[in-house]
């Protein structure tokens, strides 16, 4: 892997991220998600943010974890994909699955939420770091 800061890869990481989000929470598990979250698609019309907030505002938090990952991945030396699998699944379960856990031990969201957004956050890293690794 090269210098982490390739600016194509790192928009491209990003925008994997935010692929695998829409398919995750849209055609795959959306209705489950809005029924853990106990919402309805007319509470999502009171969301504060619209829709192209919300996006842009992932597009950013993406750009920021792909370039994070791909300073990662060049400090720790990773050069190909099995490398790069575990990897996401280092930063996932040391960052994203322990930080995620608390919105089922402290804010009373179920379990299959905590699942749901976790599972989606392995695939997703996986993806990034893969994208990452092709340049």
């Amino acid at each position: 892997m090269e210098n982490p800061t390739n600016l194509v890869a790192l928009l491209l990481a990003a925008l994997a991220n935010m692929a695998v989000g829409m398919v995750w929470y849209g055609p795959l598990f959306g209705k489950t998600w809005m029924g853990l979250m106990g919402m309805t698609p007319d509470s999502m019309k009171t969301m504060p943010l619209t829709a192209k907030q919300a996006i842009f505002g992932g597009f950013i938090t993406s750009l920021i974890m792909s370039y994070v990952l791909a300073h990662f991945a060049y400090l720790s030396g990773v050069e190909n994909f099995w490398g790069g699998l575990q990897l996401a699944f280092w930063v996932w379960l040391g960052f994203v699955a322990t930080t995620s856990v608390s919105s089922f031990l402290w804010e009373g969201k179920p379990f299959k939420l905590f699942v749901l957004n976790a599972v989606e956050e392995l695939i997703a890293l996986s993806l990034m770091v893969a994208v990452l690794l092709c340049f």
